[in-house]
């Protein structure tokens, strides 16, 4: 089965990864901005399907349809975001007589839809976020408008990864906040629709991990804690769910089941809730995809999820029961994005000048970075996932911490810093947190930050001193040698 990846970044390499292994010849497509990416030399061959603009590229159905042809390929999967969740696009490739790895398309319009598939939720007695199954109109009733009750999400009712989500406090900012969803929406999924859901203060996230063969054997693969999150947007996950009850994950392992056989699922899929504080439990969306975060999941079950799917897109059958999916130690990733901490997190660009990924024990780096790499804004600013697995989860915290404080990117801000101090703050340690935590961290100094002002400190003090004793030289001019600056260092600090 040749496969080709309708996708690019870390997903792409990770897709092409288990081609490989599985020995399917594979198939990359790429834009003119990612002429030189790492997925286009990874994979066996790679097609151009179009200018930068995702819109005329990895959003471009009929491009993508001639990339397959082009390139005889059989087989198309999608990843995450872009078109994964476009049931036009499932239904395309498989009216062109492809194979679609991942959901039928008639799933994908019950689930890819998120307010279709409240109500398939509904029909399998999952308890249901309160509010309209309705799209937002372009001018709002009045009558809405009333019986809203701040703080309120607009939500989009395609794509995931925390695209399309804003979170209104007051009725002067609806239509700010509606505008600004659905124009992020519409470039990160084509589709500009969104609705309203009812915030839950103080809730947990948790998701379970779902694959279905299409001919009604669903197997739960275990849950997911996506609490932390900043503006909606899930930066760290791990598996198991920590101080989730015994009751509860049944709970929540037989609604996913229940909804799982409801659709008659093929391939991978993650059903997601809220857990409130009072105790209460409610659904909110289907992915009909790989998650960004399906490497926890694989890390504590030894399973290839993505392997898993090119078996049984190739007609190969399940190889495992229910009975086999063992949860074993516990996994953390922590997602790396090119963005400014100290800028309002606006997202980074530059030139990767400077690379060294995390390794060692326990330690898994996905990713498609290289050194001379640009890292632009014209798509998602993740750019990199590093996952920490241990026996335990304190085990998986310090491998986790020490992985994060290893991983060098020089030439591009990113968030590592801002990660670090998440996973050392009592709350996360505790397992205490919630989907508002970021709301209100207050991040502390970190030792790198007092290693550079202390060597701020004594690079003045021995300015000063130079200027006073009138010596002639800066140790830490450019033409002084790395031991010279070293020793200059050690003997301010004594």
């Amino acid at each position: 089965m040749k496969v080709l990846i309708a996708n690019r970044g870390e997903i792409a390499v990770r897709i092409l990864r288990a081609c490989r292994e599985l020995g399917f010849p594979s198939v990359a497509v790429y834009s003119e901005a990612d002429a030189q990416s790492l997925h286009t030399r990874y994979a066996d061959e790679c097609v151009f399907i179009g200018p930068t603009p995702a819109v005329e590229s990895y959003l471009n159905i009929e491009r993508i349809l001639d990339a397959a042809k082009q390139s005889g390929a059989e087989a198309i999967h999608p990843g995450y975001g872009f078109l994964s969740e476009n049931a036009t696009f499932a239904q395309a490739v498989e009216d062109s007589g492809l194979i679609f790895i991942g959901p039928l398309p008639e799933t994908i319009s019950s689930t890819g839809d998120k307010l279709v598939a409240r109500r398939v939720a509904r029909e399998v007695n999952l308890p249901v976020l309160p509010g309209p199954d309705e799209p937002v109109a372009d001018e709002i009733p009045e009558s809405l408008i009333e019986q809203i009750k701040y703080p309120v999400l607009i939500k989009a009712v395609a794509g995931g990864g925390g695209r399309g989500i804003r979170l209104v406090r007051r009725r002067g900012e609806l239509e700010q906040m509606i505008a600004a969803a659905r124009q992020e929406a519409l470039a990160a999924f084509g589709d500009g629709t969104v609705y309203f859901e009812p915030l839950v203060p103080q809730a947990r996230h948790i998701e379970i991990q779902i694959i279905g063969d299409g001919y009604g054997r669903i197997l739960c693969l275990g849950e997911r804690e996506c609490s932390i999150q900043r503006r909606r947007q899930k930066i760290i996950e791990e598996s198991p769910a920590p101080s989730l009850s015994p009751d509860m994950r049944r709970q929540l392992y037989e609604m996913a089941y229940n909804l799982g056989h409801a659709l008659n699922y093929r391939s991978l899929g993650t059903i997601e809730f809220l857990l409130g504080e009072d105790g209460s439990c409610y659904f909110i969306e289907v992915n009909p995809r790989i998650q960004v975060e399906h490497p926890v999941t694989e890390m504590v079950t030894g399973i290839d999820l993505v392997g898993i799917q090119l078996r049984l897109a190739d007609g190969q059958p399940f190889k495992y029961v229910q009975e086999d999916i063992k949860m074993r130690g516990s996994a953390i990733e922590a997602r790396v994005i090119a963005e400014d901490p100290d800028n309002g997190f606006m997202p980074a660009t530059g030139e990767i000048t400077l690379l060294k990924e995390a390794g060692g024990p326990g330690i898994r780096t996905d990713s498609a970075l290289y050194p001379g790499m640009p890292v632009t804004s014209d798509y998602d600013s993740l750019i990199a996932k590093v996952i920490g697995w241990g026996e335990d989860r304190q085990t998986a915290i310090r491998r986790l911490r020490r992985a994060l404080g290893e991983f060098q990117i020089g030439g591009v801000c990113t968030d590592i810093g801002f990660l670090i101090q998440i996973i050392d703050s009592d709350s996360f340690i505790q397992a205490s947190a919630n989907t508002t935590y970021l709301d209100t961290f207050l991040p502390v100094m970190t030792e790198s930050d007092e290693e550079l002002e202390r060597d701020m400190a004594l690079t003045a003090a021995f300015l000063e001193h130079q200027a006073r004793t009138s010596q002639p030289a800066n140790p830490m001019d450019s033409g002084s040698d790395q031991w010279r600056v070293q020793g200059w260092r050690e003997q301010m600090r004594d």
